[in-house]
């Protein structure tokens, strides 16, 4: 017998055509699929003390601002708030096999789409799912849970292919790491998807999942073409190996672990949650930007991720962070007015509490980041999501948005690091992707890369390098405004692979300079690969393709680079994660991340080889124990290392110190929780970003 979920037919892969028997694609598709989470006593309304039902702008419903024009929520259109009353698990039929496609609702959207009696019932009911899993990883959940009990004998869903994203890969890593662990047999990740009702365009991921230890069969999606049936023809290449929770075979980026050295210098940029806060450089001078006192500090210029892969937009943004209201009716009252008339109508509808409260800030004004990069000249910053994955140095005048991943250091030796092909490939490999586009998602990708511990000329090398590299690109844009980067790196790609470059591609290489940029970018690969100590890997990847962008498509000598050069950063990750447990962190910036540390790293790391080798050596922590640190800063690097892999509650956390520090990580947690670091799972915690 055979579980449907939802309305698409799909063949198992790994077994032939499974044709569900019409009574039970009838039963179950009369269950309505919020049904089909939970069970309930009843619905009921949600009323007020006067016994009036309670309710809420419906989050679709605009209308024209009577003052700007521009589309305000109409709070005309309310819709009921309901309860669900004594939910609980919902129980699924009996079946062998559990097949289909449930319905995706992004996790910010759920509250929407599903009214928050339901979502807070679902989330009460199925705690095990962290809050910030998309609503399909509900059903990956309970289907793995049937699988891994015995319950059915595999499970089969289609979904988007954000189901890689870092916050859904937590449902996915759960199962293949429990007890009794589930095995994905078979697996797409990325695969072109067209709904022909309405022409949309999608990217979906199909998973099958076992029980038990076993291999899977991995297809990659290595070309697309479309045509004229509504569809798209795919070529795909075949792996067979241990599939991890990444949809991925091969060496296990998934299960690395976030180092110290890298933690509590990365952060998104501002979340405005309110358009009106951007303004041109026109608007900005009438509000009076130059006039009034103090209000340069308070109008910056702004970039998010489109501005750094294209052109900038050279618009700026207004920043009350630290101001009270009153504070800007009394000093800045245009200013006041832009954001009371621009943003609040929006603001005054939104189901969060402290967004309502403090409509004239940011809904994330990132606190934590104004101190990472208090004192600084410049950051490096990089778009989140981007066909091509680009590093640059950004100045501190400029308030990155949240499409921006950003690293308050101004080192430019790792801004080489990171712009090399080294580090980039670990970004694909760790990270996500929206559609197509790679993403770059911070905990995964850069809190978990272990640097080179490179020698002071060998720093030197690529410090120069990347400031050539840096200097040469914006150059180039300055005196070409219409040139991008991503025009500019499409043709590097072109020229990389031999491709045959076309009229428009030639204009871009003259004004770019794109074979200079091209010579740059070769030569800080192979001093990143150098100072690693793996110049016999830059033969096979230097100067090659798929630099900067995913190849799937690649002749087997450089693949297979790729995956040492992968089982070596993993290897690496591991040995670092080692020596932070002794005492030994490579602190990306130490001034700032241990301020109170007297010992440089080739110090510790030499008292610690010492120790080792005689019989005065310090009692070593029982296994596992770590000390809990002193210094406050530590603190917060410890409980964020903590939580980078699962979310967990402050007395899981505190078990993994010495003497189980619980009062004093209760104390971390909430000011983490405070700063929007961290966001409360029921009794648990869990990273933000």
């Amino acid at each position: 017998m055979v579980l449907w979920i939802g309305y698409l037919q799909w063949h198992f892969r790994t077994h032939g055509s499974v044709n569900p028997p019409e009574p039970v694609l009838r039963d179950f598709r009369n269950i309505e699929h919020r049904d089909a989470l939970i069970a309930y006593e009843r619905e009921e309304l949600v009323t007020d003390e006067a016994g009036r039902p309670v309710t809420r702008w419906d989050g679709v419903t605009y209308k024209p601002s009577p003052i700007t024009g521009e589309p305000i929520p109409d709070e005309t259109a309310q819709t009921v708030q309901v309860r669900y009353v004594n939910p609980k698990k919902a129980e699924w039929p009996q079946a062998d096999y559990i097949v289909g496609n449930p319905p995706f609702i992004g996790c910010k959207r759920m509250r929407a789409a599903l009214g928050d009696g339901y979502v807070d019932a679902v989330r009460g009911t199925w705690p095990e799912v962290p809050e910030s899993a998309d609503f399909v990883m509900y059903w990956w959940h309970i289907a793995g849970e049937r699988v891994r009990a015995g319950g059915a004998q595999r499970f089969g869903f289609i979904t988007t292919n954000s189901i890689r994203q870092t916050f859904n890969r937590r449902v996915i890593e759960a199962q293949l790491s429990a007890k009794n662990p589930l095995s994905l047999a078979f697996a797409i990740p990325d695969h072109p998807w067209v709904d022909a009702a309405d022409g949309a365009a999608v990217r979906i991921a199909m998973t099958v999942c076992v029980g038990g230890e076993t291999e899977g069969k991995l297809l990659n999606v290595i070309e697309q073409r479309e045509t004229d049936r509504d569809d798209v023809d795919v070529t795909l290449q075949e792996r067979t190996g241990k599939l991890f929770a990444n949809l991925n075979a091969g060496v296990d980026v998934a299960g690395v672990k976030a180092l110290r050295a890298n933690l509590a210098i990365s952060s998104p940029g501002v979340k405005l949650h309110g358009s009106g806060f951007i303004v041109t450089a026109d608007e900005a001078q009438q509000l009076g930007v130059g006039q009034v006192d103090g209000l340069d500090k308070h109008i910056r210029a702004y970039r998010n991720g489109r501005d750094l892969a294209d052109h900038p937009r050279a618009v700026y943004v207004i920043d009350l962070f630290s101001l009270s209201a009153d504070d800007v009716r009394r000093r800045f009252p245009a200013v006041y007015q832009r954001v009371l008339e621009r943003v609040k109508p929006e603001r005054d509808h939104n189901g969060r509490a402290a967004y309502r409260d403090n409509w004239w800030i940011f809904g994330e004004a990132r606190r934590d980041w104004r101190s990472m990069v208090a004192g600084l000249s410049s950051y490096i910053a990089t778009p989140v999501t981007a066909k091509h994955r680009i590093f640059q140095a950004l100045g501190t005048d400029v308030l990155p948005d949240d499409a921006l991943m950003n690293m308050a250091i101004t080192d430019a030796a790792v801004l080489g690091v990171l712009s090399s092909r080294v580090h980039t490939k670990w970004a694909f490999a760790t990270g996500s992707t929206l559609e197509d586009r790679p993403r770059y998602i911070k905990s995964a990708c850069f809190e978990t890369f272990p640097f080179p511990d490179a020698l002071p000329e060998q720093q030197a090398r690529i410090r120069d390098l990347a400031l050539q590299l840096d200097a040469h690109r914006k150059r180039q844009q300055a005196q070409h405004p219409a040139l991008t980067l991503t025009g500019l790196y499409n043709v590097l790609e072109k020229l990389r692979s031999g491709e045959t470059l076309n009229a428009k591609d030639k204009a871009i290489h003259e004004q770019g300079l794109v074979s200079v940029l091209r010579e740059l970018h070769d030569a800080l690969d192979a001093a990143v690969f150098d100072a690693y100590g793996w110049s016999d890997l830059a033969a096979a990847l230097v100067g090659r393709p798929g630099a900067t962008t995913p190849l799937p498509d690649k002749p087997e000598a450089q693949a297979e680079a790729e995956e040492e050069l992968l089982r070596r950063l993993v290897e690496l990750n591991a040995r670092r994660a080692a020596e932070e447990a002794r005492g030994l962190v490579r602190w990306l910036r130490p001034d700032y991340q241990n301020p109170g540390a007297t010992a440089a790293p080739q110090q510790v790391e030499a008292e610690l080889g010492e120790a080792e080798d005689t019989e005065t050596a310090p009692a070593a922590a029982p296994a596992g124990k770590l000390a809990w640190p002193k210094n406050m800063r530590e603190q917060v690097a410890a409980v964020r290392a903590a939580l980078a892999r699962q979310s967990l509650t402050a007395e899981a956390i505190a078990s993994q110190f010495k003497r189980s520090p619980k009062a004093a990580v209760q104390s971390v947690i909430e000011a983490l929780e405070e700063l929007g670091m961290v966001q409360r799972e029921g009794e648990a915690y869990r990273l933000q970003g």
